[in-house]
């Protein structure tokens, strides 16, 4: 009987192991993960309710090719203060009363809920306050930064909250695990400013005049500016023609379980386009995935919502 005996010392190779016919001992192998050679720049406001419509595609956009970018969060400056005349009068947008009816046209539209009635009650006189605010926690930690700044979102569009005022920002700053009060004093500071206002000359030189705006940008210098808020496909075609010597894969998207742990709020909207499925699979799905426990189902302006418990 033949006996097989793969664990073979080889003498000339110096191997102990599996026998083989290859000769080669230096391999060079490339384990990590693709390098990111490109600059990806996402203008934005706080206040910008077509941004808060481009959420749940974006996140998704993040999740499974953000291993190909480098991705700056920029705030934009939509609206530094309300003064005597109007602010943007091609789209009627004269006073704080007049954003109202533009919100809830963009919150139809998106399925993702604006209330918006903010601007009768309470209106926020500038967006450069948030702003400044998150340019103090964005140096602390981006990605705080970025939970901050949803969160602000949720407060504001759907919520109702006014996120110029102090109270309201403080207690946003705290839930994402920082100083509250000492985040909003630093966020008057002239170095806040400052901060804020250097935010604004790259947007300026990157040409960009609406938000949200994304501009790529590879190491050739070659760029793509995308403005409003655009599909998947759209931002998944401008990365792959700036890497035109790969074929760009998306990686593989994290359990509903595990996402609503990172995000702590997710609406139907963002459920359906990050797992591709119709809004009457919406229910079941969460049904599906989440257990019981963990999460509360809620509806919004006739949108489903959960949350963790």
């Amino acid at each position: 009987m033949e006996t097989k005996n793969n664990m073979i010392c080889d003498l000339e190779t110096g191997v102990c192991g599996p026998a083989g016919d290859s000769t080669n001992s230096t391999e060079f192998i490339d384990f990590s993960a693709p390098k990111k050679t490109i600059d990806l720049y996402y203008v934005t406001d706080p206040i910008c309710s077509h941004c808060w419509a481009l959420e749940p595609v974006l996140r998704k956009f993040v999740d499974q090719y953000g291993q190909y970018f480098n991705m700056h969060t920029l705030m934009g400056g939509l609206l530094e203060k309300w003064g005597d005349g109007p602010v943007d009068p091609a789209n009627g947008i004269n006073g704080p009363a007049d954003v109202a009816g533009h919100w809830r046209e963009v919150g139809e539209h998106s399925r993702m809920p604006i209330d918006g009635t903010v601007w009768y009650d309470n209106p926020i006189e500038s967006s450069f306050i948030p702003s400044r605010v998150y340019k103090v926690v964005q140096e602390k930690s981006p990605e705080l930064a970025n939970t901050f700044l949803r969160r602000a979102r949720e407060e504001l569009f759907a919520f109702n909250k006014n996120i110029a005022q102090d109270d309201v920002l403080i207690d946003i700053v705290n839930q994402v695990g920082l100083n509250g009060e000492e985040i909003v004093k630093q966020s008057k500071t002239t170095e806040a400013n400052t901060s804020l206002y250097e935010d604004f000359q790259l947007v300026r030189q990157l040409g960009v005049r609406g938000f949200p705006t994304i501009v790529m940008v590879n190491e050739e210098q070659k760029g793509a500016r995308i403005v409003g808020a655009r599909s998947l496909e759209d931002y998944k075609n401008a990365l792959q023609q700036l890497l035109p010597e790969e074929t760009v894969q998306p990686k593989k998207l994290p359990e509903l379980q595990q996402l609503l742990q990172k995000e702590k709020l997710l609406f139907s909207r963002e459920i359906e386009e990050y797992y591709s499925i119709e809004q009457h699979e919406v229910d079941v799905f969460i049904e599906e995935k989440l257990t019981t426990d963990s999460y509360e189902s809620k509806t919004l302006l006739g949108e489903t919502y959960v949350q963790v418990k």
